[in-house]
């Protein structure tokens, strides 16, 4: 079950659940469940408003199926009133129930890894949250990573989400803690904390990456996407945790000062004289960098195996996860230059004969995109090609940004089909194109792919952007099989002639 959970045999009481039923009497509960069709005999069904509809319209079929209690918010009570009273479920009315559910369900599992950071950010929260559980697994910790590309580790799993319903993220972290797993770095999406799914997690540290435009689909403006994202600091840390905050943002200014006026411990990143990770220089390779950094007075000189300048501040803001969790800074230094490029993320994907490099990122955002170009060029000694597109269904505004990105960044830009979802895929590609007028507009994607490959001479790059891991297309309600990486790779391979 995803979205319902029964621990064998275990039953649990309001009270031990953190809960108060309006009536005042105490219930046993033997599972939780935000959907109503996962309700078993004796759960807790938290009927939680939704953008659509609210919750509460379930809460008939919940009694039905057996539910002992209800966790809802006043709305929720009102919508079905006639058949809670005519019930002996317990009812509890929150204030805030999808707080409620978080905590609830951290009692409920009762388990989490040790040690938990969270990381977030409009771009790059994946690249973090792996590289932090990457240092810790070099340090001999078991360690996992949870977000976008499930959870990854010493413990793997799928999800579905980049941060999961409270139910779901807590049965994680706690098989997680019981297969051994002391240390997790988790994603913090805007959805996440906005819907307060982190809530029940215990926190160590927390990072901030950078902000910029992206989901403005789901949140009514520029601030309140910054505000939820801010949530991470100014309610889910706790006062005596620490915040790691990339200043190179313009953003970040404003999370220091947020994380500051609770009393957390801050540890900055940036190239700034006084930032506490300080990156001081870098040198640009085909493949890779090497960075020259300061902390706390000693200067060291680290290479590392990722494309990007953009790549060296995520690898600071985990090494400073890492540090503010208590391991020594000159170990922390010491691995950096065993950090392994995240699937998807400035993934170098094929290269063609004539040395021309073709990479994947997950870059689909109109800063993103202009961050990962800017990024590679350094590395680049010849032309910058760029595939962009933007997925159906979302941010509409950002479409155009997109194509503006990516034209004033590379040489040469093709707008092709992301995720076209219901939308039709033309009217999405000529949204992009109002950004980039000269681009060459391929609906194919992997025609798209083929014909920039074919576009590349010696020295040339290719950056493939927006859906970096993703293993499907999703066009309608059907997701069919597409890998940008390995459609780089047949591209290659058929040019080159090495195709068997």
């Amino acid at each position: 079950m995803t979205r319902g959970q029964r621990v064998s045999g275990t039953t649990k009481s309001l009270n031990e659940l953190g809960l108060t039923a309006r009536s005042g009497r105490d219930a046993q509960v033997a599972g939780l469940a935000v959907d109503s069709r996962e309700v078993q005999e004796g759960f807790l069904f938290a009927a939680l408003p939704g953008t659509r509809v609210h919750g509460g319209e379930f809460i008939t079929y919940a009694l039905r199926m057996g539910a002992a209690a209800i966790l809802t918010d006043a709305e929720g009570a009102e919508i079905a009133s006639a058949e809670l009273a005519a019930s002996d479920a317990a009812l509890i009315v929150a204030a805030d129930p999808r707080q409620a559910l978080a905590m609830t369900a951290a009692l409920w599992f009762g388990a989490q890894p040790e040690t938990m950071v969270a990381v977030t950010g409009t771009n790059g929260k994946t690249s973090v949250a792996t590289f932090t559980r990457q240092i810790w697994q070099e340090l001999g910790q078991r360690a996992v990573n949870l977000g976008t590309t499930g959870v990854e580790g010493d413990w793997h799993a799928p999800l579905k989400h980049t941060t999961p319903e409270p139910i779901t993220l807590h049965r994680a972290l706690a098989q997680a803690a019981r297969a051994g797993v002391d240390h997790a770095a988790m994603e913090a999406s805007s959805h996440g904390l906005d819907q307060r799914r982190l809530d029940g997690v215990t926190l160590a540290a927390a990072g901030f990456t950078n902000f910029s435009q992206d989901h403005l689909d789901y949140h009514a403006s520029f601030e309140e996407y910054f505000d939820a994202k801010a949530g991470l600091f100014a309610r889910v840390l706790p006062e005596d945790g620490t915040a790691v905050v990339n200043i190179e943002d313009a953003r970040g200014v404003d999370m220091v000062a947020i994380a500051k006026a609770r009393g957390q411990s801050v540890i900055t990143v940036g190239r700034e004289e006084g930032a506490d990770i300080c990156l001081m220089a870098q040198r640009f390779e085909p493949k890779g960098q090497e960075v020259r950094l300061r902390h706390a007075g000693t200067v060291r000189q680290v290479p590392l195996n990722l494309m990007g300048g953009f790549q060296a501040e995520n690898a600071m803001v985990a090494a400073g996860l890492v540090i503010a969790c208590g391991a020594d800074p000159e170990e922390v230094f010491a691995v950096l230059p065993r950090l392994e490029t995240v699937r998807g993320r400035m993934q170098l994907a094929a290269t063609r004969t004539n040395g021309a490099t073709v990479f994947v990122d997950y870059a689909h955002t109109p800063g993103a995109v202009e961050t990962a170009l800017r990024a590679l060029r350094p590395h680049v000694m010849g032309r910058l090609v760029a595939i962009v597109g933007a997925g159906g269904d979302r941010d509409r505004a950002k479409r155009p940004l997109m194509g503006r990105a990516a034209a004033e960044a590379a040489d040469l830009v093709i707008v092709t089909d992301d995720n076209p979802r219901s939308e039709e895929p033309a009217a999405i590609r000529a949204a992009v194109l109002e950004g980039a007028p000269d681009a060459i507009e391929v609906g194919d994607r992997a025609e798209a792919i083929l014909r920039g490959v074919d576009a590349l001479g010696p020295g040339d790059a290719l950056l493939i952007c927006g859906k970096g891991h993703e293993s499907g297309q999703i066009v309608g309600d059907v997701t069919y099989p597409f890998d940008d990486s390995e459609q780089a790779s047949v591209a290659v391979a058929a040019l080159d002639g090495w195709a068997t």
